[in-house]
């Protein structure tokens, strides 16, 4: 035993000596669950007789009087009086552990050091007997389980330890501690997971991903924390059902055969049975305990099992989210819920605005016929759900381009209605930005179309948009002889400049899923296979974010800081276009800016093919980036990590030249209007292929890779493509001064949503970046999956359009359905909301260190 926090050390009553072991009168007895339980109620009915489970009351702590057995868990007013135990019982024999030791006298000094207000006294004991004393251990804030493990309590101990939880304690459970009780179904609980037969052998130095930043355990340490110790691998992954607030990353050690993957839990916490339970894998090494980093991970997680400080274990655990399918299918042969889905934004009071980009309900027939005037014609629909009274109402539709129809691929068209944008000031003025493809504007010979982004007023009198107020602040011509590649998002940062995301206007094919670099074949002189006719071309709007100020007069100006002045000229008067800000991206559907700071996050589909080659380069990888300036993201010449793709020949394209240079591109396209030289490409944070997420191969000396097949290494783990399209999400940014009831918890602020279209083994996950390393294609330090929380399936959300926050810190997301270019009955906004409630322990239950 032994006694910190004064200087003279004091002994428990009954307890012996640290160096003398405990007895057990049960020795290895197995015990079932109902047993325990029994145990359990014995016990607990007479800790209750004895006011145990008045809880943390604000009473006094009993003293050594024995008529005195109410086991309180609270520190008195202005008291010093925070104690923990630190129980190292074995059911093993012999000599106690180097660990042990280490461990207690780290623990010890941790107590004695900090603000006075949160330091607290340590007693160590091997003798179980404290279990079933419930005054002396009604004494302690917290208990921690330092043991070798094994069977270490008899039913009655462990009883007495589940009637302390019960009553509001606290445990924190180290290394080892997950293989003690192994018979018992509550003490697993109490852990969250239990080791698997083997593991990792002896110390491996490894990274640890630290995903939450407010625990008191975790928010002081690196992001990525680089450390040796004996890892743990489990027999099932915890995630989900406790708060994990670590992760060791695999790929930094040598898992062993019973890996648990890309999501391995290393440190977790949760509310439990009434109490506070605590849990780290680490420490399995006696230098962990001279760590200051992992002392100060031990030390936050005493702070807030002893009750010293709040913190939040419940923000990731599944069964705190509900999600609620909010408009009902359309009635027959009207959209009068929900159009074909493409995009939301969320109103000040909550409104939800989503338009449909033109698809007409499955019943209603499609022109693909070009000397018919109607060819493609669709309606953009713009709907609104108003949460106060839980109805949808129809504010307008646009007659656009954009109900399938196309040159020669007959039965699709991306363009129609593609984006939505709400004034900063909407409130006040009521102007909403619609980016669309007018029908009345189509070349049905040329096979041309005028893309547009227009400002309208919405007159709250009427619910309906005003489409005579109509201001076109930006259009450009597109191709509408193939399809794709229409982009559409929009967003605003601080200074109240306008993004519009627009495809590259570019085919699928003639590329054999590659590059889409085919200089041939085109329509009328147009190239519809050429993306450096687009992305490639600094003279050209689409394949781009371009990033304008409105102004109120309906015109816009151009910001500082794009990638072009729009006064650039060189190599016989190559021009430029002042509104890109991000040029090569080949179609970011959906792009976000994070109003805290500033930084732009885009998402983008990559081409077809399904395997990497050695002749022309990486298979599709759709791609997500963190931008922070003006740049090149490298389509159609470089992708992912600024893999390169190889240059066609002429007049055959089919026969391979030689690989593009990523810092130094050229577009050498003979349907090139734009300058030759163009700006270096920068990495991007996120790419995944079919085979896995963000593939890598070893490079030559110029820096080309092998883009061998059983060469590649997969730097992001975590996740997959297949028929995969990147949907980017937003960065969740928690409102403390929010009364909302239902919003996300503190733990997502920051953390980037990145998903896909699909919900097989596609992303649906929440992303850490590193803001040093973010904007030269860092990657992310750290994800975690979201599908439990923003269910898959055929009843779920299973093909993700659209998701954003709106003010009462909800997730709203748009469900596609389950056809194509047209809405059917699993069309659908979605509300994700957050049940879990606060920051434990409540205010009012927070204990009192030294004053």
């Amino acid at each position: 035993m032994r006694f910190t926090s004064h200087q003279e050390p004091m002994r428990l009553k009954g307890l012996s000596a640290r160096s003398t072991r405990g007895t057990r009168s049960t020795g290895s007895v197995r015990r079932t669950g109902a047993g325990r339980r029994a145990w359990a109620a014995t016990v607990t009915a007479s800790v209750v007789a004895a006011g145990l489970l008045s809880g943390p009351a604000a009473s006094a702590r009993p003293d050594d009087d024995p008529a005195l057995t109410t086991m309180s868990i609270k520190s008195p007013p202005g008291g010093a009086d925070v104690r923990v135990l630190l129980f190292h019982g074995s059911a093993a024999g012999g000599d106690e552990s180097p660990v042990v030791n280490a461990g207690i006298e780290a623990i010890e000094r941790i107590g004695l050091s900090g603000p006075a207000n949160q330091r607290f006294e340590v007693t160590a004991t091997d003798d179980a007997s404290v279990f079933t004393n419930d005054r002396r251990l009604g004494r302690f804030n917290a208990i921690v389980f330092l043991t070798g493990g094994g069977d270490v309590l008899d039913p009655a101990q462990e009883a007495g330890l589940e009637a302390y939880m019960e009553a509001g304690g606290g445990f924190v459970g180290i290394h080892d501690a997950a293989r003690a009780e192994p018979y018992s179904d509550w003490f697993t609980g109490l852990i969250g997971a239990r080791p698997a037969a083997s593991g990792p052998a002896g110390v491996q130095r490894a990274t640890v991903e630290v995903g939450d930043r407010r625990h008191p355990a975790t928010k002081s340490l690196p992001q990525e924390w680089k450390r040796p110790d004996k890892w743990l691998n489990w027999t099932k992954n915890p995630s989900g059902e406790v708060h994990t607030v670590a992760r060791v990353r695999e790929s930094t050690y040598q898992p062993g055969a019973s890996a648990n993957g890309a999501d391995h839990p290393v440190s977790w916490c949760r509310d439990y049975d009434g109490g506070r339970s605590f849990y780290t894998g680490m420490g399995g090494t006696v230098s962990s305990y001279d760590e200051t980093e992992f002392r100060d991970h031990l030390r936050g997680a005493l702070l807030w099992t002893t009750r010293l400080v709040q913190a939040d274990c419940k923000a990731t655990i599944n069964k705190n989210y509900a999600a609620e399918r909010l408009t009902r299918p359309n009635q027959p042969g009207q959209n009068d819920q929900i159009g074909e889905p493409h995009g939301l934004v969320t109103a000040p009071d909550g409104r939800v605005f989503y338009i449909g980009r033109g698809g007409a309900d499955s019943s209603q027939p499609v022109i693909t016929d070009w000397n018919d005037p109607d060819i493609g014609k669709g309606r953009g629909e713009i709907h609104v759900y108003d949460p106060e009274t839980g109805k949808v109402t129809l504010a307008g539709a646009l007659t656009v381009f954009g109900n399938k129809g196309g040159g020669d691929e007959l039965v699709k068209v991306e363009e129609g209605l593609l984006g939505i944008e709400l004034d900063p000031e909407f409130e006040r003025n009521g102007w909403v930005y619609l980016h669309y493809t007018p029908h009345s504007e189509i070349d049905r010979v040329k096979r041309m179309a005028d893309r547009r982004v227009s400002r309208f007023t919405f007159d709250e009198s009427t619910g309906r948009l005003d489409l005579r107020s109509e201001k076109v602040l930006l259009d450009w011509p597109v191709q509408i002889h193939s399809c794709c590649h229409a982009g559409g998002g929009l967003a605003w940062d601080s200074e109240d400049n306008l993004y519009i995301a627009t495809g590259d206007n570019n085919s699928s094919g003639f590329s054999s899923g590659y590059s889409g670099n085919n200089p041939e074949p085109n329509f009328k002189g147009v190239s519809f296979a050429d993306a450096r006719r687009t992305s490639g071309n600094t003279n050209n709007l689409n394949g781009k974010i371009l990033r304008i100020h409105p102004e109120p007069d309906g015109t816009y100006t151009l910001p500082e800081g794009n990638l072009f002045t729009g006064e650039e000229t060189a190599e016989g008067g190559g021009k430029t276009r002042g509104e890109i800000y991000v040029m090569g991206v080949r179609n970011p559907a959906r792009i976000f800016v994070d109003p805290v700071t500033d930084v732009l996050y885009a998402g983008w589909v990559g081409p077809d093919a399904g395997q990497p080659s050695t002749t022309w380069g990486p298979a599709k990888y759709d791609t997500f980036a963190a931008i922070t300036e003006a740049s090149n993201r490298g389509w159609p010449y470089c992708m992912g990590n600024k893999q390169p793709y190889r240059d066609r020949n002429l007049p055959d394209p089919s026969q391979p030249l030689g690989w593009y240079d990523c810092d130094r591109p050229k577009n050498e396209s003979p349907n090139n209007d734009g300058l030759v030289n163009l700006p270096p490409v920068t990495g991007n944070n996120i790419w995944y292929s079919p085979q896995g997420g963000g593939p890598d191969f070893p490079r030559d000396t110029n820096g080309v890779p092998s883009y061998k097949q059983d060469e590649a290494t997969y730097r992001l783990p975590w996740l997959k493509g297949g028929g995969q399209a990147a949907m980017n999400g937003p960065v969740y940014r928690f409102d403390g001064a929010s009364d909302s009831d239902t919003k996300w918890p503190a733990y997502w602020d920051g953390k980037w949503f990145v998903g896909d279209f699909y919900d097989a083994d596609q992303p649906r996950n929440a992303v850490l970046m590193n803001p040093k390393t973010q904007g030269d294609g860092g990657l992310p330090v750290h994800s975690e999956s979201l599908k439990k929380i923003v269910p898959v399936g055929n009843d779920g959300i299973k093909n993700l359009m659209d998701w954003k926050f709106g003010p009462d810190g909800a997730l709203y997301v748009l469900d596609y359905g389950r056809g194509f270019f047209t809405s059917d009955a699993k069309s659908a906004l979605w509300r994700v909301t957050y049940t879990g409630g606060g920051p434990t322990p409540a205010v009012g239950r927070l204990a009192r260190g030294t004053e």
